[in-house]
């Protein structure tokens, strides 16, 4: 029989992503739910190490779920890196009483659960909360649909610009080492090309590309590209390279940058987000620890946390095709 728990803490870690205050709410009102407490850790890791706790019941968290960011705010922690810094974290988890932990975040956040977990056995479950979409266990995390969302209805305001003067966007959207926002919003924007880490287009091939689209009729063209792109040091460069290579196009750059990150979660993560909460906290009075929450399948599963991080997600070849086609 596994231990009877008695109080569970939430936290919120890394950068935010819409959901995440869906996220907490669902796991305050599952602990309620099942006659437990609930303490709201602020400022993630850091608040852990500081002891920056507050017991939250219900109406705790009324009106968030459409709210972007978190309530209980995110911070990078140092000292959690240290041993005394942990020490310290878990001397003030058991002074408070807490005996599990929910920690809402990406593979920096899980990678520091899967470290207390490790050194001094403590209950911990992760849930996915990062725009990028790139922890394996998960078809979506959260803030991913959001994002995707937000980046399409900036696709769709620019191309009005760029259709009135004839112009070249080339826009910027998260994805450091993943291309999951830019392949998705760029087949739903329409691009004309999509340029991703996991396919290295090339400069000349681009430019040919360009040069096909103009031949074809296009008078204007968007061309999205994932942060992490490696074709040039930098979007700018992109930029300079087709001014310098391709006469017609009067070419501009967009980069979205952390507007991705903010505004009203979508349905779909509001329920993503109450579904994983009360996974979370269940698996936790189950006796689990130290795996994730992760959507598969349509249904909640668990994923060890050390599978989740350091695994590599991959990108639908499949829509690869259907980008190469769409943009014909």
């Amino acid at each position: 029989m596994p231990k009877k728990i008695k109080k569970i803490g939430v936290l919120t870690s890394g950068g935010d992503s819409p959901g995440m205050n869906a996220a907490i709410r669902s796991v305050v009102r599952s602990c309620a739910y099942h006659n437990i407490e609930c303490a709201g850790i602020y400022r993630g890791f850091e608040g852990l190490i500081e002891g920056d706790f507050k017991l939250m019941d219900a109406r705790s968290v009324k009106g968030i779920i459409n709210k972007g960011g978190t309530i209980l705010k995110t911070a990078r922690s140092k000292d959690f890196r240290t041993k005394e810094g942990r020490q310290k974290a878990f001397d003030n988890l058991n002074q408070a009483g807490i005996e599990g932990l929910v920690v809402v975040g990406g593979d920096g956040s899980f990678t520091g659960a899967m470290v207390l977990n490790k050194e001094f056995g403590f209950p911990v479950m992760g849930i996915p909360g990062t725009i990028d979409n790139d922890i394996v266990g998960t078809t979506h995390t959260l803030g991913f649909d959001t994002a995707l969302n937000t980046v399409v209805d900036a696709i769709d305001k620019i191309r009005d610009t760029a259709s009135s003067h004839n112009r070249l966007f080339f826009i910027e959207v998260m994805g450091r080492d993943v291309g999951h926002i830019a392949l998705n919003a760029g087949i739903a924007g329409g691009a004309e090309e999509i340029l991703i880490p996991e396919e290295d287009l090339g400069l000349d091939r681009l430019v040919e590309s360009l040069k096909r689209s103009r031949k074809s009729g296009k008078s204007s063209s968007i061309v999205i590209v994932a942060e992490g792109d490696k074709i040039g040091k930098n979007i700018f460069e992109l930029k300079d390279y087709v001014d310098e290579n391709m006469e017609g196009y009067d070419v501009r750059v967009s980069v979205l940058g952390h507007m991705q990150r903010g505004g009203a979660p979508s349905c779909f993560d509001r329920v993503l987000a109450s579904r994983m909460g009360v996974k979370a906290v269940e698996s936790i009075l189950e006796g689990k620890s130290n795996y994730m929450v992760g959507l598969q399948n349509g249904k909640m599963e668990l994923t060890h946390l050390e599978n989740a991080i350091k695994g590599k997600t991959k990108i639908n070849l499949e829509l690869l095709r259907v980008s190469d086609i769409m943009s014909t």
